[in-house]
């Protein structure tokens, strides 16, 4: 693929979706984002809001990370691993613990220390939009009764 000539990371976005056989409004997924740099969380949501969904809330430390996931109910979460206050491999456990939630995480360190399951969905940092892109797809793709991780 060549240089992408939109001007803006949003129409990147929307064009990265249609060139990956995504169409870019099949589904607008309502999306908690749990992420403590706030930088990223932040270029993050303008990526998904590019995209076309409804970035209902950012969590930045586990206890938020639960907390949201009652209150917004997210169709799917974006989940860094490790966060300053906690883990977001303990906050999807105790989420999915309550009902099932798609989602995938994005993380520049291992997981495998965390009891993450061999299947769950990666996403490792830093990524560019086809790899975000691609843990979309994958998550939407996520039977409700796949075992995301072991419990400890």
């Amino acid at each position: 693929m060549g240089k992408c000539p939109c001007t803006e990371f949003a129409q990147c976005f929307g064009a990265l979706w249609w060139l990956s056989g995504e169409r870019r409004v099949t589904e607008s997924l309502g999306i908690v984002i749990v992420e403590d740099d706030v930088l990223i969380a932040m270029d993050l949501a303008d990526l998904l809001i590019g995209g076309g969904h409804d970035v209902r809330a950012i969590a930045r430390t586990e206890f938020e990370a639960v907390a949201a996931a009652e209150k917004f109910r997210p169709d799917m979460m974006i989940v860094d691993g490790n966060l300053e206050d906690g883990s977001g491999v303990s906050a999807m456990r105790e989420i999915l613990a309550r009902r099932f939630v798609r989602h995938f995480y994005v993380t520049g360190d291992p997981l495998q220390d965390q009891g993450l399951a061999s299947d769950a969905i990666v996403v490792a940092k830093p990524f560019n939009l086809r790899e975000l892109a691609g843990g979309i797809a994958r998550a939407r793709q996520m039977p409700e009764t796949l075992p995301i991780a072991r419990n400890q």
